[in-house]
């Protein structure tokens, strides 16, 4: 969530909040002495925590979709302000102003380049799931025309795997979907537009007492978000320049449709990369086998690039969440709630580290660590 004036408060170790100003480092606020508790009453409060860790687990399963789209509607939120924090911080613009410039400017992005671009790209993904309908016949063919190819088939079942079909509906979108959309961005308005009035509601769950933490809590949160959100967004416009780029220097068709899919799938890291590369070395395969070389040779480059020249510059700026962490995050959302998980899993996996760093690392085991989304003390 956000501060009551609408930028993400820091944490205790010097944050940058939304309005990237670097706050000043607090102190341990002074705590009334309490009397010491029991072992029987530290023993009840650790299982009501276990009790309420797992009815939050029972109920984000039950209402996965429920969760997802008012997940969908923070990260909404929080993309407003990222665009209208620029506005507000340089112009002196007020909130009010800002968001609503940055509402008609996102609009009019999506807008303007579905204008402009929009039967190019169009006609470019009807030519990549064309082009791989054809490359799945062409090695479909090749491999059962082979001995081993036919054990490996008959082993695996890969002769009744749809391939363009799975991949056309990935990129197609069902009415459902497109109103649960619709529904996240007016409530993500809403969001941003008012932030203290859902900040507040949010914080009556709490016991009075609690509601201090509750309310850092939630703003380490958002802050980890936000810094993430913003890294993620450069590294999804480089890796769709870059492959763009390479696509078209190969001579691969539909290369705009091509580097699209590697911008938008950079959003789940580690994972997007790989099923960006799928459609590709497909429509390569329908130009020869030299292509799909160059191809995989190109793609491999630009994730080696993306991990070890972009990736770092921006996590140093913004949020860094280890690699084997990230990615084991991502394979235990998409087991437990299924593929469609997959999409909102970085920014989950981001959320659940964050709040294992605050509320346990910090808070529990009163260790000095630095939340993602904050800046370390020099």
């Amino acid at each position: 969530m956000f501060l009551r004036n609408g930028a993400v408060a820091s944490n205790r170790r010097g944050g940058r909040g939304f309005s990237g100003a670097k706050q000043p480092r607090q102190g341990n606020p002074i705590s009334p002495k309490l009397p010491p508790r029991t072992r029987t009453e530290v023993f009840l409060g650790h299982v009501a925590t276990l009790l309420i860790i797992a009815a939050l687990f029972a109920f984000t399963y039950v209402f996965f979709d429920v969760v997802l789209l008012i997940f969908s509607a923070i990260l909404i939120s929080i993309l407003l302000t990222l665009i209208a924090n620029p506005l507000t911080r340089y112009l002196k613009v007020h909130r009010w102003a800002a968001l609503i410039i940055a509402g008609i400017a996102l609009v009019g992005l999506v807008g303007g380049s579905g204008y402009l671009f929009g039967s190019r790209i169009a006609t470019d993904f009807q030519q990549v799931v064309s082009r791989m309908a054809s490359a799945e016949t062409s090695i479909r063919a090749t491999v059962e025309n082979s001995e081993l190819g036919k054990l490996l088939l008959a082993h695996a079942g890969a002769s009744n795997i749809p391939i363009t079909q799975i991949a056309t509906s990935i990129f197609s979108m069902s009415a459902s979907v497109l109103a649960g959309i619709a529904v996240a961005v007016i409530a993500g308005i809403y969001l941003a537009a008012q932030p203290s009035l859902y900040l507040e509601e949010f914080l009556t769950l709490f016991p009075p007492d609690r509601r201090p933490n509750a309310e850092e809590t939630t703003n380490a949160v958002a802050n980890g978000l936000y810094r993430w959100l913003e890294g993620q967004f450069i590294s999804m416009l480089l890796v769709g320049l870059l492959s763009t780029f390479a696509t078209w220097l190969i001579g691969l068709p539909s290369f705009f449709a091509l580097g699209l899919i590697a911008g938008i799938t950079e959003f789940v890291p580690y994972v997007g990369p790989v099923i960006a590369a799928i459609p590709a070395l497909l429509v390569a395969a329908t130009q020869g086998l030299d292509a799909v070389f160059w191809t995989l040779g190109a793609y491999i480059l630009i994730h080696l690039i993306e991990g070890n020249v972009i990736a770092p510059l921006v996590q140093r700026q913004m949020v860094y969440i280890p690699p084997a962490i990230m990615l084991l995050g991502i394979s235990s959302l998409s087991i437990i709630y299924g593929t469609k998980a997959i999409i909102f899993a970085g920014p989950l996996v981001v959320v659940v580290f964050v709040l294992i760093k605050k509320l346990y690392v910090r808070d529990s085991l009163g260790e000095e660590t630095v939340v993602p989304g904050e800046t370390p003390n020099e």
